[in-house]
């Protein structure tokens, strides 16, 4: 094995952003947020969405809509009867 070429794989705190659900795992992952846990510094990755959160994992379907997408469709297309 060279020297020198692999990432640090170091301990890692993954927050899921739309529940909040925390977890400690290990990873090549860094970022500029960090805690402290069991006196080292280990860096805090956020998800958008996760196992914890995703429709498929959880079985309940959720409307993510941050631009007001799906309601302006609804506006345009949802009256609409055949």
């Amino acid at each position: 094995m060279k020297p020198d070429i692999h990432p640090k794989y170091h301990d890692v705190i993954f927050v899921d952003s739309a529940t909040g659900t925390e977890w400690t795992t290990r990873s090549t992952l860094t970022s500029k947020e960090t805690r402290e846990i069991d006196g080292s510094e280990v860096p805090v990755v956020r998800l958008e969405i996760s196992s914890v959160s995703h429709p498929f994992w959880t079985g309940k379907m959720r409307e993510l809509d941050t631009d007001g997408k799906i309601e302006r469709f609804r506006k345009r297309y949802g009256s609409k009867k055949k």
